[in-house]
């Protein structure tokens, strides 16, 4: 039996009052009456912003922003493996209502698509932004203004989709933009398939990450996202310095999210993702009260027809033996929503 789409939003609806009824996620909780202040607000009162942009600029010169460190003059106009200009590329900007509940909250995350991707995925579901590079070339000044028009609507925090690529125009727009006011949690929403010398550069800038961890086989990850066979590797190393950096998410007195880590791993057919290992993994590096949604939405999407293994939807059988691994190893801080699928396709077993 496959998860269909409608199946996990009616389930999903149906136990919306359930949710009560759910393990309670182990957020620290800011105290009542400590003033909220964003990361890259105290960077700025250390006068080390400035330097920061500065030193993340430059390396557009001979862009090594990501793993696949092309080498390309972007300054120039040349384009390496991501296709993307100088200049962000933004395909749409709004509160989203589709994020972990802690990042949703009540007026919805305010979410940035960024065009283009480092990665690109066979069964990449934004696959006309990511792939075809759909969208808007803008100035970071824009950029600047689209994170305060987001936190004037109510949005709880700024979320940056796909990131990796406009990285330096990211930190220069959240500065114009914290001289405008500015003041809500950057969240760095990522593929995982990151720097340590780029994550070292946003030390002490970015409040929240979240990284994918999609694939935890070189094999899978050669043949399913763009040939980064380095990308379980490159990715551990990756999502430990996001957790020595931001910590277990913290969360204000509502439950929504102000500072730490949330990962995110996509159940796929046939257990190409490798997700005991990921669970595996999580539970012996990472604290076991991680926040770590495991997540039953795959779709076939963009060219994944062509690779038979992963050309279906997932089973209820297969998701729930991802929610099993989880509790068998240990982790003890699983998204809310897919507690919820998990208690409600278990009952009907």
């Amino acid at each position: 039996m496959e998860i269909t789409r409608r199946d996990f939003i009616r389930s999903s609806l149906l136990l919306g009052g359930s949710l009560l009824l759910s393990p309670v996620s182990l957020y620290a909780v800011q105290k009542k009456g400590e003033a909220w202040q964003p990361a890259y607000e105290k960077l700025e009162k250390e006068g080390k912003l400035a330097e920061r942009i500065k030193q993340a600029y430059s390396i557009f010169e001979h862009c090594q922003l990501c793993p696949r460190r092309c080498g390309v003059n972007r300054l120039k106009g040349e384009r390496g493996f991501c296709r993307a200009p100088v200049r962000p590329v933004i395909f749409s900007y709004h509160p989203h209502f589709g994020e972990e509940v802690p990042i949703t909250g009540e007026n919805g995350s305010g979410t940035i698509f960024f065009s283009n991707c480092n990665l690109r995925c066979v069964f990449c579901q934004n696959w006309p932004i990511a792939h075809e590079g759909r969208g808007k070339e803008v100035r970071d000044e824009d950029l600047a203004d689209m994170m305060l028009k987001l936190q004037k609507i109510g949005c709880h925090n700024i979320n940056l989709v796909t990131p990796t690529h406009v990285m330096p125009n990211i930190l220069n727009a959240t500065r114009i933009a914290l001289k405008k006011g500015l003041y809500l949690p950057l969240f760095y929403n990522t593929s995982g398939y990151e720097r340590l010398e780029i994550l070292k550069v946003l030390d002490g800038i970015v409040d929240i990450y979240k990284p994918d961890m999609k694939f935890m086989d070189a094999d899978m990850a050669e043949k399913y996202s763009g040939g980064a066979s380095d990308y379980p590797e490159v990715t551990k190393k990756a999502v430990i310095e996001m957790h020595r950096q931001v910590g277990v998410l913290k969360t204000d007195e509502n439950g929504f999210a102000l500072r730490g880590l949330i990962i995110r791993h996509l159940v796929m057919p046939n257990r190409v993702a490798g997700t005991e290992k990921f669970v595996k993994w999580v539970a012996e590096n990472l604290p076991k009260s991680t926040y770590v949604n495991i997540m039953a939405q795959y779709r076939v999407e963009y060219k994944a027809f062509e690779y038979p293994e992963i050309a279906r939807g997932i089973t209820v059988q297969e998701f729930l033996e991802a929610m099993e691994w989880a509790k068998k190893y240990g982790l003890i801080n699983l998204d809310s929503k897919s507690v919820a699928l998990w208690n409600f396709y278990s009952q009907r077993r």
